[in-house]
């Protein structure tokens, strides 16, 4: 069992930064797959981010355009989401989650922590 708990949302104007952590107990995370994922209201879960802890493979969305970073700390077990330049459509409840060693599903997840940001 994996439990995952989200912290560093908040309330941020169009253009600014954040980082969230996402920081994993109970199991460690090496070699597992991580997701950022988030849901806006109304809106469908979407995948951000992707970091497979072992080789530190990274996949980002399209929508991403290279704005966010997703990193590991092993020491910490916590993975991180550094977000740049954000825009007024990246408010949304972000949630991290993760899965059984190897596999490519997402089994635990995260409360979430909320990012709005303002024009």
């Amino acid at each position: 069992q994996v439990q995952l708990v989200e912290s560093g949302g908040g309330l941020v104007q169009a253009g600014g930064s954040l980082r969230l952590s996402c920081v994993a107990s109970g199991r460690t995370l090496r070699s597992r797959n991580i997701g950022w994922f988030r849901q806006a209201p109304g809106r469908e879960r979407e995948i951000v981010a992707r970091i497979n802890w072992n080789s530190g493979y990274t996949f980002y969305a399209d929508s991403i355009e290279g704005r966010f970073t997703i990193a590991r700390d092993a020491a910490k077990n916590t993975v991180y989401l550094q977000m740049s330049s954000l825009k007024l459509e990246d408010t949304a409840r972000y949630y991290c989650a993760t899965g059984a060693v190897g596999s490519t599903s997402y089994r635990y997840w995260g409360q979430g922590t909320q990012v709005t940001v303002s024009s």
